[in-house]
């Protein structure tokens, strides 16, 4: 019996078969010639034989199946230096792998089940099902311990039925990638010429990169090419003397020390550099190998520095020298030399307790002589030095980073000391309103001529000198009421420039320079003219024999700002103000806190300390930025930059807003007055009395509202905005939900902008404290007409 022919199975060829005897049937049938049918299954026998003889001769030919690849082969073929790479079937099944694939993932484990961190398993099996769809799928970021990995998958094969998994180290910019450079390069060979042996180990203990030195001596030559990820540990062996040994090398091996440089101070989670040094060696190699130590720290970006067991420098790098702050050549003996008297008692202790040669390093605040008082933190190691135990010392330069700190505190300080004289000017306002008050209720009984007239005057001079200085505490704490609008610089300048030759006096000149191409700015033209005379008088008392006193201004573009390399002021169109002088200078120690309130370098009586805090105050409350510099002898100039107004194009320069006309004090109606400080409900009480309303008081907004729900008629509310319990926009809303047009006056110590922003309510009147009677009288009795207008507009 016939076999079935190659490439067929049984029952393709019984059917084959059934055909041919089914043909032979027929062609008897329409024949009735034996002869005939057998010829013709005769033919097809030989066509058959045929035809099995061929495949049997050329089987590869005719088969159409590729052969079965040989996986050996094809694992010597993909074994690469620094990828790992693995091959699996359409089935899941791994087909094969390098052996860096198994030497990084601790095994040849199929992907993607790989003991990745975090998400790497599920971002690499996304990529697989990427590729089987694609043809090439991509996880990038993932790691396995400290090894950090990106993979690629591609689908492969005659029939696309694999896929390679190629997995490749992902190279970061980091502080220790200087190192790897250089270990892996001709720095690492010529630490290896002079007998040092090298390693950048991670904090989890794994070999990073490693000179051929290191590698030879404790991997040998055929682990050598796949070194990286491998832990340290088994590498290294101790004795029970405490002698270091290649574990590689058995009981005849060279003892070696160790000398471990940590990159980063204070952290222990960074990379460590590891030099080994073979105890043999002599005292002409033990120099060369520590010439070459030394090279290496001074490629490192931390400051370094090495002592010996008495206390004396050995070596220090560049970083070291700048973050000590030490002259360019001049290498201090001791440590103590670079730090403050107080300092170096504890430096001495500590680095004698860590000159023993144990490998344990701790830190400590030190204050460096040659720069500010600000504490800096120094690590201090011991480690097996280059023929003596020795202290390896680590300085980080913190300059800069001391900077930012104190201008950050310098920025806190002022916010806080702004809230708090915003505070105190609130409550100093409500006592203020209370003293002018009463001053102004008394003058009303009392003429001039009176014995007690000129005292009661004096009185209201003084609380009106105070309410100048809580307007002085508001503009410093940016809380201030502001009347912004339109305008030009030079135009204010102009305002206030006959007013400043009166104040500078004859000996100071006075010289106005105005820029081209200045655009409009927004702010409040009063406040303007408080900033340029402000600074104008402190300049005149800068200069005490005369000088010139010289107000500049500019255009600065926003490409200008980018050329400042200003990291406080956004990058935007500004005009500048410079006021400059040919004083004194103001001493290097004093320009940072000349804009805290109440600090003065004038003498007693001469100055409130609250000039340029309230410039500063006022500038930034104009969104606006200055800056103050100045050297001893050369004078001082103060810049400030407001930015350009651009509102709807060329916006021309508002007018000035005409004055209203005088109000009366007199007036009729039912007045709800909420106060909760007691000695001003008093004194509104009686003014609004005096001048001819019905005045029903209460102490707290749900007082108010139990009053407003028994009063038959209401024809304004004069509230306090703060009060406990409930405020007074609170309040109001309840009111105003029953009586939508019911007229309010606000009254507050607090600024009414930044009041605006809160209340949200709209057609009330805003009156602030300190207030006279007739102020109070005249701010009612506009509120009254003003709703008196609403109404019939309304309907």
């Amino acid at each position: 019996m016939l076999s079935a022919p190659a490439g067929l199975s049984r029952l393709d060829a019984g059917l084959l078969g059934g055909l041919v005897l089914l043909s032979a049937a027929l062609l008897f049938w329409a024949t009735d010639s034996a002869i005939l049918a057998a010829g013709f299954m005769a033919g097809l026998a030989v066509a058959a034989a045929g035809v099995l003889l061929v495949r049997r001769v050329f089987p590869a030919a005719v088969s159409g199946e590729a052969a079965a690849p040989d996986w050996t082969m094809l694992r010597q073929a993909v074994n690469h230096d620094d990828v790992a790479i693995a091959v699996t079937d359409r089935a899941g099944r791994m087909v094969c792998a390098n052996d860096l694939f198994g030497t990084w993932f601790n095994g040849f484990v199929t992907p993607p089940g790989l003991p990745l961190e975090g998400r790497g398993a599920e971002m690499l099996k996304n990529a697989g099902r990427i590729a089987w769809r694609d043809g090439e799928g991509h996880a990038d970021d993932i790691a396995i311990g400290p090894l950090q990995l990106r993979a690629q998958v591609t689908r492969a094969g005659q029939s696309e039925d694999y896929l390679v998994w190629r997995f490749s180290a992902l190279e970061r910019l980091d502080l220790v990638a200087e190192i790897v450079r250089h270990l892996d390069g001709s720095a690492g060979r010529t630490l290896g010429h002079a007998g040092v042996m090298a390693a950048l180990v991670s904090a989890e203990g794994r070999l990073r990169v490693a000179n051929q030195a290191f590698l030879l001596r404790a991997l040998g030559e055929d682990d050598a090419l796949h070194y990286a990820g491998r832990d340290v540990a088994p590498m290294i062996r101790l004795d029970d003397a405490g002698a270091l040994y290649f574990a590689r090398e058995g009981d005849r091996a060279t003892p070696v020390r160790l000398i471990q440089i940590p990159l980063a101070p204070a952290d222990s989670n960074t990379p460590m550099l590891l030099a080994l040094l073979d105890e043999e060696m002599g005292p002409a190699d033990r120099g060369t190998a520590q010439t070459y130590v030394e090279t290496l720290l001074s490629l490192l970006p931390f400051g370094l520095a090495m002592v010996d067991r008495d206390g004396r420098f050995l070596y220090m790098n560049r970083a070291f020298v700048r973050a000590a702050s030490l002259p360019e050549g001049r290498m201090p003996r001791y440590p103590g030399d670079i730090v403050v008297g107080e300092d170096k008692g504890p430096l001495a202790d500590m680095i004698r307790r860590h000159s023993s040669g144990q490998q344990v390093g701790g830190d400590l605040s030190i204050r460096l002589a040659g720069q500010s008082g600000d504490p800096v933190s120094m690590r201090v190691v011991g480690v097996r030095g280059l023929g003596e135990a020795a202290v390896l010392l680590s300085l980080k330069d913190s300059s800069e980073e001391s900077r930012l700190k104190r201008q950050v505190a310098q920025a806190s300080k002022m916010q806080a000391v702004g809230q708090l004289a915003g505070g105190v000017a609130h409550d100093f306002n409500n006592i203020l309103t209370a003293v002018l008050g009463a001053c102004d209720l008394m003058l009303m009984r009392h003429t001039p001529g009176d014995s007690d007239y000129d005292d009661i005057q004096q009185i209201r001079s003084n609380a009106n000198r105070a309410a100048s200085l809580t307007r002085q505490l508001l503009a410093f704490s940016r809380q201030q009421t502001l009347r912004p609008q339109i305008l030009q610089l030079p135009d204010v300048i102009s305002e206030v420039s006959h007013l400043l030759k009166r104040l500078i006096g004859e000996t100071v000149q006075l010289s106005v320079h105005h820029g081209r191409g200045l655009g409009a700015v927004r702010a409040d033209p009063g406040q303007l003219e408080q900033v340029i005379i402000n600074l104008a008088v402190n300049a005149r008392d800068a200069m005490p024999g005369g000088g010139t006193l010289t107000i500049e201004t500019y255009p600065v573009s926003a490409a200008d700002v980018r050329q400042m390399g200003n990291e406080f002021m956004p990058p935007a169109d500004y005009c500048a103000l410079k006021v400059s002088d040919t004083g004194t200078g103001i001493p290097a120690d004093v320009l940072p806190k000349i804009f805290e309130p109440f600090f003065t370098t004038k003498d007693v009586g001469k100055g409130t300390g609250l000039g340029l805090s309230t410039v500063y105050g006022i500038i930034k409350q104009s969104a606006g930025y200055i800056f103050a510099d100045s050297k001893p002898g050369q004078g001082t100039s103060f810049s400030i930059y407001l930015p350009v107004h651009r509102a709807g194009g060329d916006a021309p320069v508002a007018p000035p807003p005409p004055a209203k006309p005088k109000k009366s004090q007199w007036g009729t109606g039912t007045i709800l007055l909420v106060e909760d400080e007691d000695m001003v409900r008093a004194v509104a009480e009686r003014a609004l009395t005096r001048a001819g309303y019905s005045v029903v008081t209460a102490s707290q907004g749900e007082e108010g509202l139990e009053r407003f729900a028994q009063m038959e008629k209401v024809d304004l509310i004069i509230s306090d905005v703060v009060m406990p319990t409930m405020d007074g926009p609170a309040m109001v809303r309840a009111m105003r939900a029953k009586r939508p047009d019911l007229p309010v006056l606000f009254m507050s110590g607090y600024a009414e902008e930044q009041l605006r922003q809160s209340i949200d309510i709209d057609d009330v009147a805003f009156l602030p404290k300190p207030f006279s009677v007739a102020q109070l009288a005249e701010a009612t009795s506009a509120a009254l007409d003003d709703a008196a207008h609403r109404v019939p507009n309304g309907q």
